[in-house]
């Protein structure tokens, strides 16, 4: 039964048409499968000027590089005149086997891999009187170049980052990572956007439990289209109802390969300029690619100042509601005097007028982030700005709430993950009501759950609060806050369980 009583209808049935497209591998149906698309292209051609050897140039427009059909393809065809001299058959086979130019060739026998070969950027040449064409390989490279990584930003490291196409990440993996153990291999997912998604590891360090268990849930996405990152992350995640993220994503390829290093498993998807990995457990959101290039004291201070501003961001304005309502006794005397000076003529609760500035940050920082990027740098400097000072002139709130809010607020801006950020930023929410109806005995409740929720998180067999927690019974060693320095670093981390543990003398 659905809401107000009404019968659920089921759901309809999703069968999965094999082969998608049927019929002969001809030009006419090739053009029916095409029909009403103005990228689509047949050209006759004959090969060795013969006119006996007629055959079809099928490709589409935008796809492929014209300059490639024409020389590597069309060129050659016309002014070999040994290609006019035998048959069709002794024609075919010539060319199949190198009187083209061009690097690449197959033999297409199905309609559904015509298809597919030619969305590819890949052209078909076509006999008349053979149930075969064959595909040459003139895709275009248009794409976005390689730029500096926008969102993890590198000082000493590397600045290339991933783009939209997925061979050249495989290439950028390949130019960091040059073992040849490093296995690539491909699937297609989505029905009707055919994406493919390639899983990439290093043979003999990585888990090959956890290289099938990532297989098998890729293959299962069974979905029209995998355009947006939550098609991939919301179906290969061991729980949905956490807003904690499970699979770290980055786009910089260095720390990519380096993830892949340790002994995790990594996923490259056409269309995504990122690149998964998996297990990741808490540990792995706090951390950035730079603190492999600091000084090891230096990258230890600022990831104990992370850890720092993820207790601030989250506990701060829960705790000033607590104390300001149930426990004052908390609050230094001249503070508290202060504080209540500043609250005498402001009409709502504690609890309310912080819960009222949380949502105006998060207001502010969507408005920022959806807004062109000049306009929106306006909008953060005259809601920060102007708004909060008039809404304190005004008494509608006070100055320390403003303050509080405010320093939660930046102390969320320092989480080097976004996913994790916005999990905090939720979790933030819920302490401050419970810090609201119980003080801090609500807001150690509140923090019970959370400890129990995250206890119960798991990444591909990884306890998600490890090395705080044990994996499967066993407690493993290694880094929890404090980053020692590279040369005593000798082994990866045991709760990847990789093959080779050792990973330097």
């Amino acid at each position: 039964m659905g809401f107000f009583g009404r019968k659920k209808r089921p759901d309809p049935p999703h069968p999965r048409r094999e082969p998608r497209l049927e019929g002969p591998l001809t030009a006419e149906r090739l053009g029916q499968v095409f029909d009403r698309c103005v990228d689509y292209n047949r050209r006759g051609v004959a090969g060795g000027g013969n006119e006996a050897l007629r055959a079809d140039l099928i490709f589409l427009s935008g796809m492929v590089k014209m300059e490639r059909v024409s020389d590597y393809i069309l060129r050659p065809l016309a002014q070999d005149r040994a290609l006019g001299e035998g048959s069709q058959a002794m024609a075919w086979e010539r060319m199949r086997s190198g009187a083209l130019y061009n690097l690449s060739v197959s033999e297409v026998e199905t309609l559904d891999e015509a298809a597919d070969a030619l969305i590819g950027g890949n052209c078909l040449l076509l006999f008349p009187d053979r149930p075969k064409a064959l595909s040459f390989n003139t895709g275009t490279e248009e794409k976005r170049s390689i730029g500096d990584p926008e969102n993890e930003v590198s000082v000493k490291g590397p600045k290339d980052s991933f783009v939209e196409n997925l061979r050249t990440n495989t290439s950028l993996t390949r130019r960091h990572l040059r073992a040849p153990e490093l296995r690539i291999e491909e699937q297609i997912v989505g029905r009707q956007s055919l994406t493919p998604v390639d899983l990439v590891w290093l043979d003999g360090i990585a888990n090959p439990e956890t290289v099938e268990d990532l297989k098998r849930r890729v293959e299962r996405i069974d979905i029209d289209a995998l355009l947006a990152t939550g098609n991939l992350e919301e179906y290969i995640a061991d729980r949905l109802n956490t807003p904690f993220p499970l699979v770290q994503h980055t786009e910089r390829p260095d720390r990519f390969c380096y993830g892949l290093a340790q002994g995790r498993v990594g996923i490259l998807v056409e269309g995504l300029p990122l690149g998964y990995l998996a297990p990741a457990v808490i540990g792995d959101f706090l951390r950035t690619p730079q603190d492999r290039s600091e000084n090891w004291m230096v990258a230890s201070a600022l990831t104990v100042l992370r850890w720092v501003c993820l207790l601030g961001t989250l506990y701060l304005p829960a705790v000033y509601v607590a104390m300001v309502n149930f426990h004052p006794e908390m609050i230094p005397t001249r503070l508290a005097l202060s504080i209540m000076a500043a609250r005498r003529d402001v009409p709502f609760s504690a609890l309310f007028e912080t819960l009222l500035l949380l949502l105006a940050f998060e207001v502010l920082q969507e408005a920022g982030l959806r807004l062109p990027q000049s306009i929106g740098q306006t909008v953060s400097i005259l809601g920060g700005l102007v708004v909060g000072s008039a809404a304190v002139e005004a008494k509608l709130i006070s100055p320390a709430v403003l303050v509080v809010v405010a320093v939660a607020g930046i102390a969320g801006y320092t989480m080097p993950s976004q996913d994790l950020a916005g999990a905090l930023r939720l979790w933030r929410f819920l302490l401050t009501v419970l810090a609201g109806l119980a003080g801090l005995f609500g807001v150690l409740m509140g923090t019970a759950f959370l400890v129990g929720h995250l206890a119960g998180l798991e990444s591909f067999g990884a306890a998600y609060l490890t090395p705080f927690a044990a994996n499967s019974g066993e407690q493993v060693e290694g880094e929890t806050v404090l980053r020692q320095p590279l040369p005593r670093d000798k082994l990866r981390p045991g709760y990847l369980k990789p093959e080779n543990r050792r990973k330097q003398q």
